[in-house]
């Protein structure tokens, strides 16, 4: 075990557990998903019961994922595909910094999760623990790894966007 292996690990529970937080308040804190749901529709998502419900659970298994570094670029492409979404409905209006609702926290975690999934999970992880002795280990990291989480991120975001995003007209 190096320094390394434990400053990746204390990244992916920083940010995982930190997802996945998000994702356990919508489905239990306040208004719960039926309130999420509201929320998501006022803002053009719909229908919103869909995407209350999709959030939160991507939000808990990309953190979960990512947290004991599991198919990382795959939960790091979740990363990028949720905060894809949240920055342009929600955030984008308001400007870059987070004191002002910006997007600068959605651009923080998806980042953040891109450039775990390029460096990889580390030795403590479940990646390195499952495939670690394995080619499918080197896929997990490194150029392999980043694009994955790119690509399959951005496509996820922009898809969901294109197919379901209809803005609330403005008077």
């Amino acid at each position: 075990m190096t320094a390394y292996d434990v400053g990746l690990l204390i990244l992916r529970l920083v940010l995982g557990l930190t997802m996945a937080a998000h994702g356990y308040n919508k489905f239990f804190g306040g208004g719960r998903i039926k309130g999420t749901a509201g929320w998501f529709d006022s803002m053009g998502m719909k229908p919103g019961i869909f995407h209350a419900r999709v959030a939160a659970t991507t939000e808990v298994a990309a953190g979960l994922g990512l947290a004991v570094g599991l198919l990382t670029p795959v939960t790091a492409a979740g990363f990028v595909a949720l905060m894809l979404v949240a920055a342009w409905t929600v955030h984008r209006h308001n400007g870059f910094f987070i004191v002002k609702e910006g997007w600068e926290y959605n651009l923080v975690l998806a980042a953040a999760a891109v450039a775990v999934a390029a460096t990889g999970a580390g030795r403590l992880s479940l990646d390195y623990a499952l495939f670690g002795n394995t080619g499918f280990y080197d896929l997990l990291h490194g150029w392999t790894g980043l694009a994955i989480a790119v690509v399959l991120g951005l496509a996820g975001g922009i898809g969901q966007l294109a197919i379901f995003y209809r803005p609330p007209a403005t008077s």
